[in-house]
């Protein structure tokens, strides 16, 4: 019964995700990414600075400054910086089928860096689903668009980030975690549009109300992830990360009328193939390991 409970709120979660998408989508048509970027990350940090010291958690402690949180937040950067260019400038659907790669790339990371064992079966599983990204982005074909290298961008911050969590002391909590994270993206939103020679826009009230329910969606559909992983088997629930893609292109179909060709369709299926069939086997292996 709790890993269907779990299964389930790990769905929303990323209905959650695939809507506070589409809500960035829609506002970066009005106002500059760095801008974007700056605004989460205030609203962001606001929200997890006051759950933080609402559990008496410290917004600042010296070990903040440890490598591995400073790589964490450095990739969320790039990771952010990424995604959210790649929602402003090519479609949803090709944005979040993309994005489906970086649970590859963790497991990929993990083999390189932290020398955990992976066999010949996820490494399969692994270069299949790159094909699968290869597919979508097309390099060297008239169909090759070079801004989808942001999403590409996007998809290896996370990773990096992800990789980093595994090396950051439990000392520093999830929240404090995320409020870094946050906290980081406002200077570098200053930095982007000072450099970028792209002015600020006074956001209307429209623009300032999806602006708020990115955020306030976001911060949500965080806790649900968080309480997902926590109330069912993480080899169970996991996999349901993936409905994802599956809201994303209903979101895109439906709000910005696109309609990805089957390319893309086969590319995203295979990422999501990949990912599942080295989750499962992750667990096989576990299993035989404890029996």
């Amino acid at each position: 019964m709790d890993n269907l409970r779990g299964a389930a709120i790990m769905v929303l979660a990323m209905l959650g995700f695939a809507i506070e998408d589409a809500l960035i989508k829609l506002l970066s048509g009005a106002l500059p990414v760095g801008q974007i970027i700056g605004l989460l990350g205030i609203g962001g940090a606001t929200v997890f600075a006051v759950l933080c010291r609402v559990q008496r958690q410290s917004l600042w402690q010296a070990n903040f400054l440890a490598r591995p949180v400073l790589l964490r937040n450095l990739a969320e950067l790039l990771g952010t910086l990424g995604f959210v260019t790649a929602l402003a400038l090519i479609p949803l659907s090709t944005a979040s089928a993309i994005l489906q790669a970086a649970p590859l790339l963790v497991t990929l990371g993990a083999a390189v860096f932290f020398r955990e064992p992976v066999g010949w079966r996820r490494w399969g599983a692994i270069l299949v689903g790159f094909g699968g990204v290869l597919m979508i982005i097309r390099p060297g074909t008239d169909g090759f668009d070079w801004l989808s290298l942001f999403a590409v961008l996007g998809v290896l911050g996370l990773a990096v980030r992800d990789l980093a969590t595994r090396r950051v002391t439990f000392a520093i909590s999830s929240m404090q975690l995320s409020f870094l994270a946050f906290l980081t993206l406002i200077p570098a939103s200053v930095i982007l549009l000072t450099f970028g020679g792209v002015a600020p826009v006074m956001p209307n009230g429209l623009q300032s109300g999806l602006l708020g329910a990115a955020v306030l969606i976001g911060a949500i559909s965080y806790f649900a992830i968080t309480y997902a992983m926590r109330i069912g088997d993480i080899g169970f629930v996991t996999p349901f990360r993936y409905s994802r893609m599956i809201f994303a292109l209903i979101i895109a179909m439906a709000l910005f009328g696109e309609n990805p060709d089957a390319l893309t369709l086969i590319g995203a299926a295979i990422i999501v193939a990949s990912g599942l069939y080295t989750l499962w086997r992750e667990q096989v292996l576990k299993s035989q390991a404890s029996a």
